[in-house]
């Protein structure tokens, strides 16, 4: 691995896990109040169980963006795609807000969906640069799909 790489994966790394620090926060205000009174479905995994899942996530994904950002930030591929992480970063933090911190599944709902979008256009860019970046981004994909599903059965058996 070339000194360059390791610098890029850890700033890109740090600035994921800066933003999961930060959707903790939010997460912290409703996890233990709020959302053990709501119903959950079937599928709902235990409630300790997110916080090493979504850790995990963002070492992974900011190790993909480190590759990305390894290809050159002056190629244009390299911008885009790095812009669509950036932004679905930004939806990703603001999913926790608005489902935990400001107890609205619905609006987190929405959001999630437009993540789970920019996610697949995320994935789609990085595919142009690195395939092993690409790969990197399918777990996180499916984490993706998986808490779309709970907050969808969590807005439809409490507030629907």
């Amino acid at each position: 691995m070339s000194h360059k790489l390791l610098i890029r994966s850890t700033i890109a790394v740090t600035v994921c896990l800066l933003f999961g620090f930060l959707s903790g926060i939010a997460t912290e205000a409703g996890i233990y109040e709020w959302y053990p009174e709501l119903q959950k479905p079937w599928f709902n995994p235990p409630q300790w169980t997110f916080a090493p899942f979504w850790l995990i996530m963002y070492i992974v994904t900011g190790i993909a963006a480190g590759l990305v950002w390894h290809k050159g930030f002056y190629h244009k591929w390299v911008k885009v795609a790095l812009y669509h992480f950036g932004f679905q970063l930004l939806l990703s933090a603001f999913w926790s807000i608005l489902f935990f911190g400001l107890h609205r599944p619905f609006w987190a709902l929405l959001d999630i969906l437009i993540l789970l979008v920019l996610v697949l256009i995320t994935i789609k860019w990085f595919r142009f640069i690195s395939g092993t970046a690409t790969a990197l981004m399918l777990p996180y994909l499916i984490w993706i799909v998986f808490v779309t599903a709970i907050t969808f059965e969590v807005w439809r058996l409490n507030f629907l």
